[in-house]
């Protein structure tokens, strides 16, 4: 798993008008957060965006896949998925993925009563 430097600097550029977006490297990939939620990972240099039944429908309709990895010779799936391919060149259209994906992050969070840790 690993995401370059450019790809990244590429999706934050793309995703500031959702607001501030930080980066937390991780296992070679990085993760995405936004107001102290994860709420997408990249992965050899592809994104993928936070879905639960709030949203994964959305990514469903459009044909798209889940994250999935090996682990102990089994495949394992997670509640990420790719968004669309112009997704990727319109900041517009990631924005609005994203925000679904960071709404999806709200909602885990409020299931599982975590709070957000504050770094300081």
């Amino acid at each position: 798993m690993s995401a370059s430097p450019d790809y990244l600097d590429h999706l934050i550029d793309l995703l500031e008008p959702l607001g501030p977006v930080t980066i937390r490297r991780m296992f070679g990939g990085a993760g995405l957060y936004h107001d102290g939620l994860m709420f997408a990972l990249v992965a050899e240099d592809r994104l993928y965006l936070k879905a639960d039944d709030g949203n994964r429908e959305a990514f469903e309709a459009e044909g798209l896949e889940p994250f999935t990895y090996e682990s102990r010779g089994k495949r394992a799936v997670m509640s990420y998925y790719e968004p669309p391919a112009d997704a990727l060149e319109d900041g517009d259209i990631l924005c609005q993925w994203a925000r679904g994906a960071f709404e999806a992050a709200l909602r885990t969070r409020a299931k599982t009563g975590r709070k957000r840790r504050v770094k300081g």
